[in-house]
Parts: structure tokens; sequence; C-alpha cells
């Protein structure tokens, strides 16, 4: 019988497919219930079967889809049971989804404050009235210009603030569960803190059930009330965020914890722990533990019985034939760490592998025919302005920032496939032309570039081993036969086998897509190799893997990395040394070392106390207010003065800062001096390491 203080109650869910005459079971067996004002993180790599149970609970699920057992239960209500009407009815006013792609949700060509009005309309209300109901929806979202906003289109708004309008509609009619697919995997760690504020606020203010879907555990560890972790389509844990922090008994948990990087671990001293092997495949799960074949303690008691979900002390659940022994401390149930590869890089300061000298990309922005009439002078967007950055042989350079803040720019300059305005980009002692159309072939051989989506670079109607012939052929001159043999070489050196080289990339996971996607990188032996937000778009497992391939490719081939990413966790793991851009402009460089420790720029520190961690209850961050100021109309002095949580005065707002050295190797572009800043970091952030510190000015 249902209990009715929970909102949603899952009992028994089993969610099949057809597919031709078979039928697979994606979610089996599931249950859980999230009760008024409670928020449940829903955990998993890609095929866990996360999002089929949103479907499923939306009764979204597609043709081929069916819950073929158990019930979904909303307000004491069987949704399989209702017909369409009162389903469209539910849909409307009691659960409501937010997707992880909010581009895709909002109609292109309907202004926001429309499509709100929408949403909000109950019969006969004056337009007015429905739209001061808009105003105030996005007022409840933190969004500081709601008039603005209600007149814009979605392409004009940030991926941030789209995300934030889908939940200013998702909840105008006050619904009983939200459900968040994924809403900050494509978002900056900035953007990301606000959102997850807003969703903690939601829970608390409105009284509002969530299930939280997500494959990070950093996430869902600091907003969820509870966790659990799917695993090819079963519960495998369910417990507390301060169980997950301290002991989480299943061994794909500690899995998952083992895979992200935490701020400060470096890949040569403590290398990460990705989960060995892929999801089995729904039509081929193993007779016991759906874990076993992936699991660095099953035995032959795991492979052959299924294990039930039993009771843990702690109040939580677990399906695990070993757990008691893994609470006892009696089996280590993480992977066996592997061996830190030797650092092979280069000394700071040595010869540069790659240069670029006051690097500047400025757009022009089209003029309206009232501005040509009048003879306006175009206005640009200051894409790239004045970058100087410096890369050493075998080194690797993280370059991080908000999405807008110029890196993909500056990396397409770099290769040539955006000509730049201005300044000079030297590899080794090259000066490199501007566009990639006018460089030799022995200078394309010895910089390329992997990108955020391997779909760039792996075309679909060809195989593995077509990608990788070709620049095998065009840059290196080899036969076709040898270049077959040699890309099946680098597959392995990919840690994939030849029998790749036949498949299409329609036949790969996003992992082995971008493991292909570096092979090709590597087919030319570069010297240099920029990665562009390369892993950002992986599952924890597979991203911990592509990192330490990484690690071992630059041992092997003695390559230089330019490693772009808004995840600092992530950049520190791999860099040697960091620099930050904001608003086409570099504010801080520094050793890897150096960039994590007081004085760092007042853009540094926000970024740091955003990164979610795993390893601390809940820590305060700073907010950064709006997105970045427009590239077209820069801020006067310091450009990030608009947002700084450390704002002197005129002073910012008036003049360009200065650049201050604090050690060799790490300045930071600001005005106050290094001694003042530490000072203010250090007791302000004493707890976390970094300030937690409200927006004002500081005084001097």
């Amino acid at each position: 019988m249902a209990s009715f203080s929970n909102v949603l109650e899952i009992d028994g869910l089993t969610v099949s497919y057809r597919r031709g005459q078979k039928s697979l079971d994606a979610v089996r067996n599931v249950s859980f219930s999230i009760a008024a004002g409670q928020s449940y993180g829903l955990v998993g790599e890609s095929g866990s079967g996360k999002s089929t149970l949103a479907l499923a609970i939306m009764q979204y699920l597609p043709e081929n889809g069916l819950v073929t057992g158990g019930t979904i239960r909303l307000g004491g209500q069987d949704l399989a049971a209702l017909p369409r009407e009162q389903m469209q009815q539910v849909w409307r006013d009691q659960v409501k989804l937010v997707p992880q792609d909010p581009a895709s949700s909002l109609n292109p060509s309907l202004r926001i404050g429309d499509q709100l009005d929408e949403a909000l309309r109950d019969g006969n209300e004056a337009r007015d009235e429905l739209r001061q109901r808009s105003l105030e929806q996005l007022r409840q979202v933190r969004i500081a210009d709601p008039e603005r906003v209600t007149a814009s289109y979605p392409h004009q708004l940030s991926g941030g603030m789209q995300q934030r309008v889908l939940i200013a509609m998702a909840l105008a009619r006050q619904p009983s569960l939200l459900i968040l697919d994924e809403p900050t995997t494509n978002l900056d760690v900035t953007t990301e803190a606000v959102i997850l504020d807003l969703v903690r606020d939601l829970v608390h203010g409105q009284r509002t059930a969530i299930l939280y879907v997500s494959h990070n555990l950093g996430v869902v560890a600091s907003i969820c009330d509870r966790v659990a972790v799917l695993y090819a389509g079963e519960l495998v844990e369910d417990l507390a965020p301060q169980q997950l922090r301290r002991r989480p008994l299943h061994p794909y948990t500690l899995g998952l914890l083992d895979s992200v990087p935490r701020l400060g671990q470096r890949a040569g001293v403590d290398p990460l722990l990705p989960i060995a092997g892929t999801i089995a495949r729904l039509d081929a799960l193993p007779a016991g533990c759906v874990f076993a074949p992936r699991c660095p303690i099953a035995q032959q008691l795991c492979r052959d019985v299924r294990p039930e979900l039993e009771e843990t002390p702690e109040g939580g659940l677990v399906r695990c034939h070993r757990w008691r022994e893994i609470a006892a401390g009696m089996v280590d149930a993480r992977a066996d760490r592997p061996a830190a590869v030797a650092s092979q890089n280069g000394v700071s300061g040595a010869a540069s592998a790659l240069r670029t000298e006051a690097l500047v990309k400025h757009f022009p922005v089209r003029r309206t025919l009232a501005e040509a009439l009048r003879r306006t002078p175009a206005r640009q967007v200051h894409a790239v302005d004045g970058v100087s950055l410096q890369i050493g042989q075998q080194r690797t350079l993280g370059l991080v920032g908000e999405s807008g803040s110029g890196k993909t720019t500056a990396a397409r300059c770099i290769v040539g496939l955006v000509e730049r305005t201005g300044g000079q980009v030297t590899l080794f002692d090259i000066a490199l032309a501007p566009g990639l159309d006018q460089r030799e072939a022995a200078v394309l051989r010895r910089l390329q570039m992997v990108f955020q989506n391997p779909e760039e670079a792996l075309n679909p109607h060809r195989t593995v081993g077509d990608v990788l012939q070709r620049p095998l052929m065009r840059l290196m001159g080899l036969s076709a036969g040898e270049a077959r043999q040699q890309a099946g070489e680098l597959l392995e050196a990919v840690r994939l086998s030849s029998a790749y080289l036949d498949r299409t990339p329609g036949q790969l996971s996003g992992g082995e897509k971008q493991r292909v996607a570096i092979a090709r990188a590597f087919a030319s032996n570069p010297d240099v190799l920029i990665l562009d937000e390369s892993v950002s778009a992986l599952d924890v497992s597979v991203q911990a893997s592509i990192l330490n391939l990484l690690t071992e490719l630059q041992a092997e081939q003695g390559s230089a990395y330019l490693f772009i990413s808004h995840d600092l966790a992530a950049v520190s793991y791999l860099a040697d040394d960091i620099a930050v851009m904001y608003l086409g402009q570099v504010v801080e460089t520094g050793s890897a070392e150096q960039m994590l420790h007081p004085p760092f720029h007042p853009y540094t520190e926000a970024l740091l106390s955003a990164v979610p961690r795993i390893d601390a209850a809940g820590p305060e961050r700073i907010r950064l207010p709006g997105d970045l100021p427009s590239a077209i109309d820069l801020p006067s002095g310091c450009r990030f003065h608009t947002r700084c949580p450390r704002l002197l005065g005129d002073i910012c707002r008036t003049q360009e800062p200065p650049w201050q050295e604090t050690a060799p190797g790490h300045r930071y572009r600001c005005h106050i001096a290094p001694d003042e800043l530490t000072a203010m970091q250090v007791s302000s952030g004493e707890q976390n390491g970094w300030p937690r510190r409200e927006m004002g000015e500081a005084s001097r």
C-alpha cells in the first residue's frame, strides 16, 4: 500500500525494450521513494539505466519501451494505470523534467517571455498579469535582469541562463516532483555552482521532491539527501551522502569515487583508478552479480549467484556478497593502483615547444542597415586580446576559464583553423603562418588537435582504419600497407585492439571514439598536441582512463600538451603549468602546485571554490554574479571588476591592473598586492583552502 507521505514511490520497477522478437530489461526490480522537500540522487555510468528510469517515471518511454513490472506512484496515483488525458494533466501540473540540453527544449522562434507566459497560463488571464508572473518566476531562479531575458530569444542567452529559464518554466505550476537529468553536465563550474544552489533552495523553500540524475558523484553528494547507485539496470547501493564520503560498501561505488580527480592529485604521483572494462550489454548480462566481470574482488560465488539488496547498519542498502568484509576492512575493494608513470616532462624554463606572443583575434560584428547608412564604425568581438603562452618541451600547460573566456578561439588560432588578427605563434624556432592552408605539411604534422566532440574528427562513413591511415599516408608518406600496419600499432598504443580497424564510429562508445581521435592525432608523431575539452563529456571512469592514457603517451612519445578545460581538478591532475583566461586575457599563470595555494587571482579563487568535492560536506562557494560581460563592450579597468568578490573600488573600475609576481614562474593580473591578497584568502578560507566570501568591496 502506498505511503502518502512520499511524493514518489517506485516499487519493483522493471523497464524493457523490445528489439525484434527479443525483450531486454534495461531497468530491473528497482525500488525507492522520495518525500516532499527531499532530493534523491541517481548516479551511474552511461548505460546504467538512469535516463530510462527517469523517462519511465515521466511515461515518456519510446515506442519500443515498456514498464513490464512494478509500480510508479506519484502522490498515491499509479501513473502506468492513468489514461492519456489524465497523464497530460500530470505532466502539466505535477511532474516536470529538466533535460541536459536546454537549447533543445526551448522554442528557438519564440521569445523567452512568451514561452514562460504559456507555461503559466491557466485560462483567461490578462497578458500583463501573465508577464508579471513570468518576471517573478525568473527572479525566483536568480535572474537579475528578467525584463531583458523575457525579451530575448533562446540563442541570445548563455547555457547557464537557458538552464535557469527551463527550471523557472518547470516550477511555474509548482509541481510536486522535479526530475533533473544531467542539468549541469555541459556547464562551467561557476555556472554549475549557481544552478546547484538554486536546486538546494528549491528543495528547502518549496518542498519540491527532486530526482537528480547525474554521473558526477561530487554534485550529488553536495545537494542530495540520499544517493542511489545504478549499474546495468540494478540498484547496487543506496546511502546517505555522509556514508558516500566516509565508506561506501559496493565496489562499483568505490570505483566511481576513485575515478574522480581531486584538486591537487597529480598523475605522476597518485594516478586515478579507472574501472576496468565496460558495462555488459543487456543481451549478455552475467548470471551472477552484474558487476562481477569488472569487480576487483569478485569470487566464484559472485559469478554464479546474483546478490540480494541488503540493509546496512547505517541504514543504507547494498547489493554485494562481500559488503560485510568491506565494512570490516577485511578486504580492499579498490582496484589495483596503476604504477605512477615516471615523469618525462621537460624542465620549466627550457626551450619552448610552443609559444604565443600577444596573440589577438577580433571578429567583426555585422552592422545593421541603419548603422551602415550612418557609417557607424563596425564593432569588434575581442575574443582573444594579447594572449602570451609558453609550453616547454614534453610539458603540459593547462588552460582554464569559463565558456566565452577565449580558450578555444586561442587554440584554433594556434592550429590555424582560425586566422589570428595579430601576434605571433612559434613552434620551436618556426614562426607559423596565420592560416592552416598557408602552412607546410611538415608543420601540420608537428602540431595536432583533439576536439571535445570526437565526431568532429571521425567521418561516420569511414572505418577506424580509414581514419587513421589518412594522416599516415598524407603527412608521413607511408604506403597503404605500411599505413594499415601502423594504424594497428596506434590502436594498441591507445589500448584498443587492431580488431577496431574495421569498425565505424557508430559502433564505438564515447570513450572508444575519443581514444581513436587521440590515436589519429598521434599518427603524425606530433611535437605538440592541443586537447580542447577532450574529456569533459565523458563518464568519470572513461575520463580517468583517458587522462591516464594521455600521461602514458606523453612519457612514451615525448609530446607537449596544451590541455584546455573548465575543470581545474582535471587540469591540475594532468598539467605541469596552468594559465587562467578571462574575457580574452590571461589573468594568472604558474605551476600547477603554485596555482592551488594563495595568493591566486580572485577569478582563479572562484573557479577553485566552485569545484564540486566529495571529500567535504557542502563547502560554501564563491558565486560569481551574472554571465561574462560582452566581448564587444568590454568593461573598463580590470575586466573582472563587474563580478569580482575582492573589488577594491574605483581603481579596479578605471585602471587596468598590473602583473604581480609572487614567486619565479607565478604571477597574476590584479591591483591587490600578493601579501594583502594572501592574508585575505588565508584568513577567510582556512577550512577549505580558499575563501568563502560574499560579494562586496574589500578594504585596504
